[in-house]
């Protein structure tokens, strides 16, 4: 079909090409839907949809007057919605945008290529969000309908359905795999990331130095690994497995938050118990160190706060692994500085019957700060309350409202609240947030900590102990330090607590592990290390550059040699013809270079003829069989092989 556009006719786009292209597109948007903000997601499908049904029923240009006003439309929404148009998340999803966009204006065989073309480049954006191997299995299988819709632009493709069309791609990418970990192994790494834009949604990721009672949830609530750590001999026991990241001392009556001592050094540790340990950190986005509680000294390239946080040089943009020792039985601070009050302020006017709750206690026990804390944990345990992930809002007296009405909540609830109750009595106390628990992989001889393992709790100080733990949200819910996240949720994550489940996905991460210590982490370093068994030492760019080049050569040599080789399709009538071109030549009757079979076999009629007759008929049928029709009939075929096999050529005629 010929479309006239201006004084050049162009070849329109077939159905199949165009119903392919559509498909890449659908993908490349399910892909990436997560990233890209639901309302945006909903209207690209929707127009992707309209412009399918539009040019399989009324095909037709789609009228500039419609096509400016979307591309408008789109640039003003990801500038009010994200503030700017650079950046991984803004830029993904205007070039998603851009590309359902791009459907508008194809018509001929050069929009359909420039489609493909960019539908592979937003596909590929997916791998700047998430580079686990399934997300990076399931961006490859993206590359099917893209490779499908090249082959549909073939002239003369044979119709076939849209399952049959999508398998020759299949076996590309299949025949692709050896160039591709080629590619992998020898590709110069870079000392950065290549998209290092800052974005908007960093900042979700890991830990915040802030806590508002009720801001945990988004975290507790996913599952995604954290860190992974292994120990120098066994794993210490549930009940000391905490993890300090910050410590806070400012509550503002909302919210606590971390705030460092300016040029303090660490405060004092008397060490009684300690334990080697190595933790793998995913990315965080942040600079905060998770240790556990409570490390001893600092790795390299971080620093130990006043409160033994441990800080980085730089946000964990990428995983980090790094050594240190932890003191698990401790004396931490025993003699208070000339700080020690921060640690006992409270916001006026907030939380009155919380404050009044605490200092009825040190009213009653005098001097026994141990009383008042065994107090306020005989409330939580007694009192009525409730662990859930979806408590009850809280108004502005927040702990207020949570002890003396909702009675629900989670670890941030808990420890907010206790903490409070603390200061309230005169008791210096602090909040700290981390991770708590973890699942012990056997198999893998690591502790696995996910996001929902995030916990909050409380540190006391007293006399002759100096900082003491204390997890109130234990006192409600024991199964939250002993099980863990998911036990302590209860019925509300029923099915995350079944046991297949919870085998297959901690299972599961041991390949994710070594997909991320394999490929994601496979920097200059480990690629030194596995080419020099090879006896290459030197791995500059020039060096594996060349490398490259040689392996892309053999590999292109040999799929060359493969495709020449390969064995062609059967053809009887070719094999019956050459069977007759050998009988002939044993009479001395050769074909000639370049010689047609209607000149052939005229001139052995006349260098036998004695079978001029038997001669003339074979080259009838041959031509008529070979050039008559695109396929003859099987029938006429096997009469042909037959004739040829009768056939005895006799002596020459000089």
């Amino acid at each position: 079909m010929w479309r006239k556009s201006g004084k050049r006719a162009q070849v329109a786009v077939t159905p199949r090409a165009f119903d392919l292209l559509c498909l890449s597109a659908a993908f490349v948007l399910a892909v990436n839907a997560r990233h890209l903000p639901w309302w945006l997601g909903i209207a690209l499908a929707f127009v992707l949809g309209i412009r399918w049904w539009q040019r399989r029923h009324h095909p037709a240009r789609v009228p500039q007057a419609i096509k400016l006003p979307l591309l408008l439309l789109l640039t003003l929404a990801i500038i009010a919605y994200y503030g700017n148009l650079f950046g991984r998340a803004p830029g993904t999803a205007l070039g998603i945008g851009l590309l359902v966009l791009k459907l508008l204006e194809t018509e001929t065989p050069r929009d359909v290529r420039v489609g493909v073309g960019f539908a592979c480049f937003t596909l590929m954006t997916a791998l700047l969000f998430d580079q686990g191997m399934v997300s990076t299995l399931v961006v490859a299988l993206g590359l099917v309908p893209a490779l499908a819709t090249l082959r549909a632009l073939e002239p003369a493709q044979p119709t076939t359905g849209m399952a049959r069309s999508l398998l020759s791609p299949l076996a590309l990418l299949a025949a692709a795999l050896p160039l591709a970990l080629l590619a992998f192994v020898l590709v110069p790494r870079l000392s950065s990331p290549l998209w290092g834009a800052p974005s908007r949604d960093q900042a979700r990721t890991g830990l915040s130095d802030r806590m508002s009672p009720g801001a945990f949830t988004e975290l507790l609530t996913d599952d995604h690994p954290a860190m992974r750590v292994t120990f120098d001999g066994e794993p210490p026991p549930p009940d000391q497995r905490y993890f300090r990241a910050f410590v806070m001392a400012r509550y503002d009556g909302v919210s606590w938050s971390y705030g460092d001592v300016a040029n303090a050094p660490p405060v004092a540790l008397e060490v009684e118990q300690a334990i080697n340990y190595r933790i793998n950190l995913l990315p965080t986005h942040r600079r905060v160190l998770p240790t556990l509680d409570v490390p001893i000294e600092a790795p390299a390239d971080a620093a130990m706060r006043r409160d033994r946080v441990v800080i980085a040089t730089r946000p964990v943009d990428d995983a980090l692994s790094y050594s240190l020792s932890s003191a698990t039985r401790y004396r931490l601070e025993p003699r208070l500085d000339r700080h020690h009050q921060r640690w006992l302020q409270l916001p006026a006017d907030f939380n009155p019957r919380t404050l009044a709750l605490g200092q009825s206690w040190r009213e009653r026990d005098g001097s026994d700060d141990a009383a008042i804390v065994r107090a306020a944990l005989a409330l939580f345990h007694d009192g009525g309350f409730r662990y859930t992930l979806a408590p009850a809002p809280l108004g502005r007296d927040a702990m207020d409202d949570f002890l003396f009405a909702t009675h629900e909540g989670y670890c941030e609830h808990y420890a907010s609240a206790f903490t409070v109750l603390m200061r309230a009595a005169g008791i210096p106390a602090r909040v700290v947030t981390g991770y708590q628990g973890g699942y012990w992989n056997g198999l893998g001889h690591y502790l696995l900590v996910r996001n929902s393992d995030a916990h909050a709790w409380s540190e006391v100080w007293l006399a002759g102990r100096g900082w003491v733990r204390v997890d109130p949200t234990a006192a409600v819910r024991p199964e939250r330090v002993s099980l863990g996240a998911a036990a302590a949720a209860g019925d509300q994550l029923d099915w995350y607590r079944r046991d297949w489940l919870q085998q297959f996905r901690n299972r599961w991460d041991i390949v994710n592990r070594w997909w991320d210590q394999g490929v994601v982490a496979f920097d200059t370093l480990r690629q030194r290390g596995l080419l020099t068994p090879f006896g290459i030492r030197d791995t500059d760019t020039r060096t594996l550059g060349l490398l490259l080049a040689i392996g892309s050569s053999l590999f292109i040599a040999i799929g060359l040699a493969w495709a020449l080789q390969r064995r062609q399709p059967r053809d009887p009538l070719r094999e019956a013809w050459r069977t007759l071109q050998r009988k002939l030549a044993r009479q001395r009757v050769v074909r000639r270079i370049g010689e047609g079979p209607q000149h052939y076999l005229s001139r052995a009629a006349r260098a036998l003829p004695t079978q001029r007759r038997q001669l003339t008929e074979l080259m009838r049928q041959y031509l008529e069989l070979r050039y008559a029709s695109d396929k003859p009939a099987p029938e006429s075929v096997h009469a042909f092989r037959r004739a040829v096999q009768d056939f005895r050529a006799m002596n020459v005629v000089k």
